[in-house]
């Protein structure tokens, strides 16, 4: 069997996603840092994996895989890990979950896009105020979306599923610039959880780059 090989960056909550649906799944593999903050991502050598030249990228069963949700969904159907439910009408709350955090917040709060607004103002500090502006906001709806499901140890139930996996990397930025999350307490009940759970654990930004 090929080799495992994800390339990624230890802060990108995309690959924080990636590397929790691995350690999940219970497949070893070799991380490649792409170093973000120097532009290692816009080298000919990454866009040859990523024309978009985004992380992650996922070498696996012989197959080179990008963007997150994808890469999780195929992670999902040959690994059996049950990130969604079954009945479709779930499976589409479940999702939308999910994207509330992965197509709606995450994208205004990416680095690009914060350096951008630090550009654009001319002030440094005003990328922590861009990722709390959107962060916030967004975090309070997914607590509100978040009430309508029954009361479990995970998002959408008993094991850890997608909106899980989106979840806990937008935590982490939320705390390290100062989007207040402690006042939603259905969103905190999961987060407890999460961090509790191993495969969470060892794909956490900090985990990996102590690693």
């Amino acid at each position: 069997m090929s080799e495992t090989v994800l390339y990624d960056f230890w802060r990108s909550s995309a690959s924080y996603r990636v590397r929790i649906a691995l350690n999940l799944a219970g497949i070893a593999y070799r991380a490649v840092p792409v170093d973000l903050t120097v532009g290692a991502h816009r080298t000919p050598e990454h866009l040859a994996r990523n024309p978009q030249g985004f992380v992650p990228v996922l070498e696996i069963d012989g197959l080179r895989l990008t963007q997150s949700l994808a890469i999780l969904g195929y992670l999902d159907e040959t690994r059996g890990l049950n990130l969604l439910p079954a009945d479709p009408a779930e499976k589409a709350r479940a999702t939308a979950l999910a994207h509330a955090i992965a197509v709606d917040i995450h994208p205004l709060c990416n680095l690009s896009v914060a350096m951008e607004a630090v550009r654009l103002s001319g002030r440094d500090e005003a990328r922590g105020e861009w990722m709390v502006r959107f962060g916030r906001p967004g975090m309070q709806a997914f607590e509100n979306l978040l009430a309508e499901w029954p009361e479990a140890p995970f998002c959408c139930g008993p094991t850890p599923g997608l909106a899980d996996l989106c979840l806990m990397p937008q935590v982490y930025n939320a705390r390290r610039w100062g989007a207040r999350i402690d006042d939603l307490p259905r969103t905190c009940a999961v987060i407890a959880r999460c961090e509790t759970h191993p495969a969470f654990a060892a794909a956490h930004p900090d985990a990996v780059q102590g690693a």
